[in-house]
């Protein structure tokens, strides 16, 4: 990155650093820069950019005493640095700076300026009282090889309709394996924006989320038929509006469609100036199509995962696919039922999550464990493999 010792700087994270890298690479189409004041008045009363939904206005407002500084003190026209942790990213050309208000952007984003809420207390902390508006260029690869690795993908399988999921995987259950094989029986491909949020917010980490996710598409689908994308699920992406703004991505990504399921928290019915709206009216200038899967549970009348609105035994037959209350169960060392989480999964997660925990593992296998009387140096993975297997023995229970 060229920049001059006398330019000023402007001190961005890595959350905005990633939004303006979305925005350069053209995955928010028509939003391809950074709004002036009045493109950003309207796009905050309209909720719509040049036609296309778009929640809030793109803005670059960074907080703390230094960055308000700099951006009073900026001329029309003149050049300033990005920093983001010690290193310049970037630089800008100034063309307006205005002041904004913090508050009536943190409603705009999540609904609320509710500080109870986790992600409203964060997001006040890093936005200012001023923004900065101008042609920019930033340098961060990840976004532009994610582009080329979909590009390649499409080339590659010769897929004519390509569908898309943006997970969490916190962790990955059998819904999740249900919902994927369900998608890829009316597609050709499937591409999963596996999300990788910048503040830590409990449960796995992105690393194990990843490599579980990896297990499952490598074993036990068809071959080249689903790409995992890291998705940087930044502050924008928060509240009522993600998924409008998840549409918007994806489509920009090339995808045809984005499936979610009917637990989604931005579907649902709201009101705007006292008449009733569904989050699907946003959609219709987005070139994407949505699709809503129904909620599957374990049904033990049935004896196998069904959508609940079709099964006829009641909720007392069935067994939920709750993330939060299996993460407690890993948590705490227990390894899931197998009905919950595939034991390939659990055995990775488990041994991520609580690495060197058997004081003699190899003395726990030749004690425990049927062999093949070889001795053979184990694994712990390996080792919560074989314990479930143990598990699911049925002649003595």
């Amino acid at each position: 990155m060229t920049s001059s010792r006398k330019n000023k700087k402007l001190y961005i994270d890595p959350e905005a650093l990633s939004a303006l890298a979305l925005v350069q690479e053209g995955l928010f189409y028509p939003v391809t820069s950074l709004m002036s004041k009045e493109e950003a008045y309207a796009v905050d009363k309209t909720k719509n950019y040049k036609g296309v939904p778009f929640p809030f206005s793109f803005i670059l407002a960074p907080s703390g005493k230094r960055n308000l500084s700099t951006i009073k003190s900026l001329k029309n026209g003149e050049e300033i640095d990005l920093v983001c942790d010690g290193k310049i990213v970037g630089m800008l050309t100034v063309d307006e700076t205005f002041e904004i208000d913090p508050v009536d952007r943190i409603i705009n984003i999540y609904g609320t300026a509710d500080q109870s809420h986790p992600g409203v207390k964060n997001t006040f902390k890093r936005i200012g009282n001023m923004a900065v508006s101008g042609k920019y260029h930033v340098d961060y690869p990840l976004i532009a090889d994610n582009k080329k690795r979909i590009e390649e993908f499409k080339e590659k399988t010769g897929a004519k309709k390509i569908s898309s999921m943006v997970l969490s995987a916190n962790p990955l259950n059998r819904v999740h394996e249900r919902m994927i094989r369900k998608v890829l029986d009316e597609s050709d491909v499937l591409v999963i924006f596996l999300r990788k949020p910048f503040v830590a917010e409990g449960g796995l980490r992105y690393d194990i989320r990843y490599n579980t996710l990896k297990i499952f598409t490598d074993l036990f689908l068809s071959l080249n038929k689903v790409l995992i994308i890291p998705f940087e699920n930044s502050y924008i992406f928060a509240g009522y509006n993600e998924l409008i703004l998840d549409a918007l991505l994806v489509s920009n990504y090339g995808c045809d469609q984005l499936v979610i399921g009917d637990n989604h928290g931005g579907l649902g019915l709201y009101y705007d100036k006292n008449v009733l709206n569904s989050v699907f009216d946003e959609f219709q200038n987005i070139n994407i199509e949505i699709k809503i899967i129904d909620k599957y549970v374990y049904c033990n009348e049935c004896k196998t995962l069904v959508n609940n609105k079709t099964c006829p035994h009641g909720q007392h037959h069935h067994v939920s696919y709750h993330s939060a209350s299996i993460m407690q169960l890993i948590e705490a060392g227990l390894v899931p039922p197998a009905l919950l989480v595939r034991k390939e999964i659990s055995a990775k997660i488990l041994s991520e999550m609580f690495p060197d925990r058997f004081k003699n593992l190899q003395e726990l296998y030749s004690y425990l464990m049927p062999g093949s009387g070889l001795i053979e140096k184990q694994s712990e993975e390996q080792f919560y493999i074989n314990l479930i297997q143990l598990h699911s023995t049925s002649s003595l229970t």
